[in-house]
């Protein structure tokens, strides 16, 4: 008796053990979830909610399912080489190949940054009235100084703590209005593309699955790196990314359908297109009331800022890994390529006239880049040469096949309704 008594404790010893090593693994996955957040994801699923109602949360399902298995995918890349997407794509494939598809993920890199910078400066502007100019830049040095003087671990708990003051407010919203939860369940699962809806379609495509986001999970996920040779750590670090990106996906996928059963409980319900974002504060003011408006604004604060330093974020890995290089701050070539991601994006910044329009086309742009990354990411994490014994079964190579494919027929499908 005593001897099973012993045995159970040992054993509760060693689940709780795991348990804290799994907790301290949480994190990477929360700083790639703030990438689906951010305020393009806000512009799009708004026009989603106003303009369809609850007819396009399938979409999000969709893109989440198919984020979970890229991001996965694109995690073991790092966890298993000990090297980023773009350094493994410099290492592994010729020049004239990783070149073009590293430089337009820079590009859309710097897409995302626009997005999130004109986000941050759309609620200083609804919070203070600080013109939206004046609020890019503000963002864009706060964010610089963020990046340029903390430690990862550091960013890490702010932006974890940033995304659960987004969360609350969307749950401290969504218990104000009137869901047709039945209605939305429907249209969680069951696909439907309304006339007129196929640009919202690819937005939040674009908006949920990101190149940048999948070149920075691979460089993030190894802050968990415990060792590389022993293969009982390396299969635990595996399963342990899993549960991390799965919890923090799922967060995404819940925020993300929150802005659209909002937009459709309060827009679509009274017949109201949305066309920018300080209009959708403007309305919740007599729907709502006043306290709803100023959540929505302190959000969206939140998400530009905490996603604007994931796009810098990004755009350091992207930059550095082309030299064989990992993020380093301290290195002169992560310095230039946050400068490279985010001056850009205020430059452009000063030529859009329509904020909220700037904010969908950046998404589309994202979707269009994608289909290179995920099939340069499908070719390194399948390659033996890359991944050894890690390398992708026919299984999972054929499912990641299967979403680059569908989501460059998207993309064609996009590019063949707007010709029309």
């Amino acid at each position: 008796m005593l001897s099973m008594f012993k045995n159970k404790l040992s054993q509760i010893h060693k689940q709780s053990k795991e348990a804290k090593e799994l907790l301290r693994f949480i994190g990477p996955g929360i700083l790639v979830t703030v990438g689906f957040i951010d305020p393009g994801n806000w512009a799009a699923n708004l026009a989603a909610g106003a303009d369809h109602g609850y007819a396009l949360l399938w979409v999000v399902t969709l893109s989440t399912l198919m984020l979970i298995l890229l991001q996965h995918n694109v995690a073991h890349l790092g966890i298993v080489t000990g090297e980023c997407l773009s350094e493994a794509a410099t290492k592994f494939l010729p020049k004239r190949v990783s070149r073009p598809i590293l430089v337009t993920a820079i590009m859309a890199a710097q897409a995302t940054a626009l997005a999130e910078i004109l986000g941050a400066a759309i609620a200083l502007n609804m919070l203070f009235g600080i013109p939206i100019m004046i609020g890019a830049i503000i963002t864009a040095v706060v964010c610089t100084v963020m990046l340029w003087t903390n430690s990862y671990s550091r960013l890490e708990t702010w932006i974890a703590g940033f995304v659960s003051v987004i969360a609350m407010s969307y749950l401290f919203e969504i218990s104000m209005v009137h869901v047709d939860w039945p209605q939305a369940v429907i249209n969680w699962t069951v696909p439907n593309i309304p006339a007129g809806s196929m640009l919202v379609v690819m937005s939040i495509l674009g908006a949920v699955i990101m190149p940048h986001n999948l070149f920075l999970h691979s460089e993030i996920i190894q802050s968990r790196h415990w060792n590389l040779e022993d293969k009982k750590l390396m299969e635990k670090q595996l399963r342990f990314e899993f549960v991390d990106t799965l919890f923090s996906m799922s967060i995404g996928w819940a925020i993300n359908s929150a802005m659209i059963l909002l937009a459709a409980a309060t827009f679509f319900v009274h017949g109201v297109s949305v066309s920018e974002l300080q209009q959708a504060q403007e309305l919740l003011v007599p729907l709502l009331g006043a306290n709803a408006a100023h959540i929505f604004a302190i959000a969206l604060l939140f998400a530009g800022v905490a996603s604007t330093t994931t796009a810098g974020m990004a755009g350091v890995t992207i930059f550095s890994g082309m030299f064989g290089e990992p993020y380093d701050m301290k290195d002169i070539h992560s310095r230039v390529g946050l400068l490279l991601t985010f001056v850009p994006a205020v430059i452009v910044l000063y030529f859009i006239n329509d904020p909220f329009w700037g904010l969908i086309v950046s998404q589309m742009l994202l979707s269009v880049q994608l289909p290179l990354t995920v099939f340069m990411q499908i070719w390194l994490t399948s390659s033996k040469k890359v991944m050894g014994e890690y390398a992708n079964k026919p299984f999972t190579k054929g499912l990641l096949y299967a979403v680059g494919i569908i989501v460059t027929a998207l993309n064609l499908y996009l590019l063949y309704v707007s010709l029309q």
